[in-house]
């Protein structure tokens, strides 16, 4: 149970507050409601953009990361889909320092051609050693737009191309900011070794006085339900060949969806997850193999992944993947076996409230679900979920239908004649 207290400053910015005594440090989380999903089309890559223009310097502190270094703190972030996050932490004394570098930025973020240049280098730097340099670094450009025809959702945070960040303009990443970063689209959590009185006081001084600006208005272009099964072979330089199969699935308000977490679980959690025992370490078809579902606010994708041991065909490899999700839509999963990922999920969320860090990340996560209470009753949705519901579950995701099929072929090499 995390224990916290709320309040709400007058140009919209929600706070949370978590008194933590075990601990000396603090955390400060600012969480921004805005992600790759919230971005033109043509102008992608904008969100993850931002995380490292914020880093960048303000108008009246050039640099961030240098002041907070000199108070004892460490700060990062990251960006989905969903949400751009920033936390800091640093010994609790020295609270006010991290809001005091979180509110200036909210309010003057340093725009100049300079830091833009050097930010838009070091992202495209990023696209290409992660995406496009790598082996498989590209599978989720390809697999995106697959499984996505009409949601943004449809290319990823680093955006779909370099060139639209090549191209962004000065103009475009005022607007961005003036859009989206502002009190009222954020969340500030402040959690640790601190007096809710204190946090209110100082959150008042650095905050209350940031103009508030429209929010706007989210329309995004839904998914249609998938009535065809999509298919796309790629080769290319990797190591081995490999298999990625992506269902849509229910969005993160739904019920259904612990129930699909659960079985992503079953299926490839752990040495005696089904697909690990049965087609890893019985039957030799795969060095590795996973399942995992993405977690995503609307429209979710579960994806199952593999690629096939030495000799096997991505033809067999794809049947035998299909024949264990066939088993779950089948036969009812087995008592003891549900009761065992119940119990590995609610020990991780055990473990992630001993971290400061985590329980501000999640209480920031689940306030802009709707309510951060909802963190404290997560292992109780769990717990509700039948083997029932997992055969029914199954059986209305993994349709054939319902699939997006990537085959990733490595690239033969030719025999060299003397």
């Amino acid at each position: 149970m995390v224990n916290y207290n709320k309040f709400v400053l007058a140009n919209g910015l929600r706070v949370l507050v978590h008194e933590d005594h075990t601990t000396p440090m603090a955390c400060v989380n600012v969480l921004y409601d805005v992600g790759a999903r919230d971005e033109d089309p043509k102008r992608t890559g904008f969100a993850h953009l931002f995380e490292h223009l914020m880093f960048g310097g303000s108008v009246n502190i050039p640099n961030y990361d240098e002041v907070l270094q000199r108070v004892g703190g460490e700060n990062n972030a990251f960006t989905s889909n969903d949400i751009t996050n920033y936390y800091i932490t640093l010994p609790a004394v020295n609270l006010e320092t991290a809001l005091w570098l979180e509110s200036d930025r909210m309010l003057s973020l340093a725009f100049n051609e300079q830091s833009l240049e050097v930010q838009r280098q070091v992202v495209i730097e990023e696209f290409k050693q992660r995406y496009l340099n790598q082996p498989y670094g590209d599978v989720w450009l390809k697999l995106r737009p697959l499984a996505y025809q009409q949601h943004p959702y449809r290319w990823a945070t680093i955006g779909k191309n370099i060139e639209h960040i090549e191209q962004a303009t000065m103009a475009e990443v005022k607007d961005f900011f003036d859009t989206f970063y502002h009190p009222s689209n954020a969340v500030l959590v402040v959690a640790g070794d601190v007096k809710f009185d204190e946090v209110q006081s100082l959150v008042d001084k650095w905050f209350a006085d940031i103009p508030d600006r429209p929010v706007k208005k989210r329309s995004l272009p839904q998914e249609l339900p998938q009535q065809v099964a999509r298919r796309e072979t790629v080769e290319a330089d990797v190591p081995v060949d490999s298999i990625y199969i992506a269902f849509h699935g229910p969005d993160r308000h739904s019920t259904d969806y612990y129930t699909l977490d659960l079985i992503s679980d079953i299926l490839s959690r752990g040495n005696s997850s089904r697909l690990y025992r049965t087609l890893v370490k019985e039957q030799q078809l795969f060095a590795e193999v996973n399942a995992y579902l993405m977690g995503s606010t609307d429209t979710n994708l579960f994806v199952v992944e593999g690629k096939p041991s030495e000799g096997i065909s991505l033809e067999v490899a794809e049947q035998a993947l299909w024949k264990e999700l066939e088993r779950l839509k089948m036969e009812l999963a087995n008592e003891k076996e549900l009761d065992k990922v119940k119990n590995k999920v609610e020990s991780t969320m055990f473990f992630s409230e001993l971290s400061v860090l985590d329980k501000a990340m999640n209480l920031a996560y689940f306030e802009l679900l709707g309510d951060a209470n909802a963190y404290n009753t997560e292992v109780d949705k769990y717990a509700r979920t039948t083997t029932e519901d997992v055969r029914q579950v199954a059986s209305s995701v993994f349709r054939t239908d319902n699939s997006s099929t990537l085959l990733y072929k490595a690239k033969r090499q030719e025999a060299h004649v003397e």
